[in-house]
């Protein structure tokens, strides 16, 4: 798709999810926002991006996760050329965490 037919981004839903304080009130809106489906799929990719940049390899994080294949490599994609999301967070979690793995 050209991104000049993009949807444009609701920025405000963004904005809601930076003004939750605790997880659990993350959890309760992704609850409220998504179906149990979208909400496995979303925890097993961010799974799976936190074995790779561990140095798993695909046949281990498969029977970790029971991602799919086309789902590491999909992951995989977006560690080595997306935007850096998957790379902010684990930097910021590690730091929360005094250092210690994300």
């Amino acid at each position: 798709m050209n991104k000049h037919n993009k949807k444009p981004r609701n920025l405000e839903m963004y904005r809601a999810i930076l003004t939750l304080e605790t997880v659990e009130e993350c959890m309760d809106f992704f609850d409220d926002l998504c179906t149990v489906t979208e909400l496995q799929a979303m925890e097993q990719r961010y799974q799976v991006a936190a074995l790779l940049e561990q140095g798993y390899i695909y046949n281990d994080i498969l029977e970790r996760t029971g991602a799919s294949s086309a789902t590491i490599s999909r992951v995989n994609r977006s560690l080595q050329y997306g935007k850096d999301g998957y790379a902010v967070a684990f930097a910021r979690l590690k730091a929360a965490d005094g250092g210690e793995k994300a």
